[in-house]
């Protein structure tokens, strides 16, 4: 049953007519269904307010539909954050007679530049994602796969206890494995794996999942808590990585700037201790310090941002340690 997971910019409410709304928050999830191929469709529902819904739907999909009626900085930040999360694949849909000469500059050098690009029709893109979704490969899991799922949302259900919410990040999760719930370093047993509220007895990368649990309560869960086997997954309230600042930064980064640094669902206040510049100094090497532990796997990629930067909000990604 492969599943699609498509991030949609776009005036809040456009992914109404491309499936069925579901949970929302901050975030908006919509799913499109035939037969067992699935997409679930993400908005930013309480964007551009805050910037963590965009990080979220972004860090969580396969593609991206951006939807272009005006050129305005919210667009820009759209691209930009796109291309530090690296959605490499997705569609722009143009309105009010925008050409794709009027976009070509902004996109170009991004992952934007490979984006199919098409006039609004609703019927035709989503028989489209529908089609990718079927093409996607269906892998059962190999013997001591991992996985790792970070959790979106959480709660507790009546009769049936602590369920989580939340798309596979990599690897395998199966029905009645022991998973380490991290920045917390407890476990739980994964009691029911459901998929678009079927039951399956496993979940693959990219699969949306619905997960009840037991040995844990969902007081003590949180958004961007971790379920993983994978023993390579670590937290740290200190890391210290390479830097790759977006082009159009215009200085420096200083010591004692404070950021926000985004990975799977968490997006956490930091501080930067310490600036290594180089020659470059659009790579430095940065050390960030949190009050809340950051749970990555090493090699990953974090986007960072600063909340203050009025128009220009993403500041680049780093590589994690």
């Amino acid at each position: 049953m492969p599943n699609l997971t498509v991030a949609v910019l776009a005036p809040n409410g456009y992914a109404r007519d491309l499936g069925k709304k579901g949970t929302s928050t901050d975030i908006t999830f919509y799913n499109l269904k035939k037969g067992h191929d699935t997409v679930t469709f993400l908005e930013p529902t309480r964007y551009p307010d805050r910037l963590a819904p965009l990080f979220y739907v972004v860090s969580m999909a396969h593609e991206a539909i951006v939807v272009v009626s005006e050129i305005t900085p919210m667009l820009a930040e759209w691209i930009l954050m796109l291309d530090c999360a690296g959605v490499k694949n997705g569609t722009i849909v143009l309105k009010n007679y925008i050409q794709p000469n009027q976009i070509a500059p902004l996109t170009k050098g991004t992952v934007l530049e490979s984006y199919k690009i098409m006039e609004e029709d609703f019927i035709g893109l989503s028989a489209e994602l529908l089609e990718r979704a079927a093409n996607q490969p269906d892998i059962e899991p190999k013997e001591g796969a991992v996985g790792s799922v970070p959790i979106d949302h959480h709660f507790n259900v009546r009769g049936i206890g602590t369920v989580i919410l939340g798309c596979v990040a990599d690897g395998w999760i199966k029905k009645h494995d022991k998973m380490r719930v991290e920045p917390l370093g407890k476990t739980a047993q994964i009691r029911s794996v459901q998929k678009h509220d079927d039951d399956f007895a496993w979940a693959y990368a990219g699969d949306r999942v619905g997960c009840a649990l037991k040995d844990i309560d969902a007081e003590e869960l949180d958004r961007g808590f971790v379920l993983t086997t994978d023993p390579k997954v670590t937290n740290s309230t200190a890391v210290t990585g390479d830097v790759r600042l977006v082009k159009y930064w215009p200085s420096e980064i200083k010591e004692q700037m404070v950021v926000s640094v985004g990975h799977w669902m968490q997006f956490l206040s930091a501080r930067i201790t310490k600036v290594e510049n180089g020659s470059d100094w659009h790579a430095p090497k940065l050390t960030l310090e949190m009050e809340t532990p950051l749970v990555y796997k090493p090699g990953d990629t974090a986007v960072i941002h600063y909340l203050d930067g009025g128009k220009l909000r993403i500041v680049g990604t780093i590589k994690l340690p």
